[in-house]
């Protein structure tokens, strides 16, 4: 037996979150079937998954990271079988880890947030966006649970203006429950004149504002970074026929909505 962490993505419509929850269809519920199918003859307790980063229903995942047990000796050898049994799945990265890894403290955390940038004001954007920057209590910005802190520090939030689309890149080493979702909503919010820069600096200090929650289909975890950890990523060609099948599907849902 080996201990190894796995960079994985998906998509994440059709999942129920990405936590295990019997009866409903989750990425580790998913991931536990494609082990299975590649080690018969174990069961999903002896895998031990543990995930870097929970992603709520809805939420994508270029870079989210499992860490799991395996019988196989050879790690490209396991990437290549899971993808082979895999629907719905990428797996496209691996490393060797201790026994006693933990995903969850990793280095440094990527997420973007991606906003229609019609009838937005890019300036405003931004400026509400370096509101959230640095060590805040974020109880107006977050899901409390379980009366867990909500003080932490945000490092930086890059905004992006692309055709048609605004980009918010969200870096931190880790993110209370929906805080993204419920910042994103907030500079939606102002950049859109629904809301002033004031009522975010009041709700950052405490004063019970709300500016709702963003949809989850336009959040991607990005990254997960180890400093002390160094991924190797084997060619594309080991899912290569499910990632065209994807871009099809895609490409023609796109056409036919620019066809209305």
């Amino acid at each position: 037996m080996r201990r190894v962490a796995i960079k994985i993505a998906y998509m994440g419509a059709g999942f129920c979150g990405s936590q295990y929850q019997p009866g409903l269809r989750t990425v580790v519920g998913d991931v536990i079937s494609d082990l299975i199918m590649v080690h018969p003859k174990r069961d999903m307790e002896w895998f031990d998954i543990k995930p870097s980063s929970r992603t709520d229903a809805g939420v994508n995942a270029l870079d989210n990271v499992i860490a799991i047990n395996t019988d196989f000796d050879d790690n490209i050898v396991l990437l290549r079988a899971l993808n082979s049994v895999s629907k719905s799945i990428f797996y496209r990265g691996i490393t060797d880890v201790s026994v006693d890894f933990n995903p969850r403290f990793a280095n440094s955390r990527v997420y973007r947030y991606v906003l229609p940038s019609d009838g937005l004001d890019i300036d405003l954007a931004k400026e509400c966006a370096r509101l959230f920057i640095g060590e805040h209590d974020f109880i107006r910005f977050c899901k409390v649970y379980e009366d867990k802190p909500t003080v932490t520090t945000m490092d930086s939030i890059d905004v992006i203006e692309k055709v048609g689309y605004l980009e918010l890149i969200f870096h931190s080493q880790y993110f209370l429950w929906n805080m993204i979702r419920k910042i994103s909503a907030a500079i939606d919010s102002v950049a859109r004149g629904r809301r002033t820069l004031d009522d975010v600096r009041r709700a950052l200090d405490g004063e019970d504002i709300q500016f709702g929650i963003a949809r989850p289909e336009a959040l991607t975890l990005m990254e997960v970074n180890y400093d002390d950890l160094s991924f190797t990523f084997p060619e594309k060609d080991a899912y290569q026929e499910r990632l065209d099948e994807e871009l099809f599907m895609i490409m023609t849902k796109n056409t036919f909505l620019s066809s209305l």
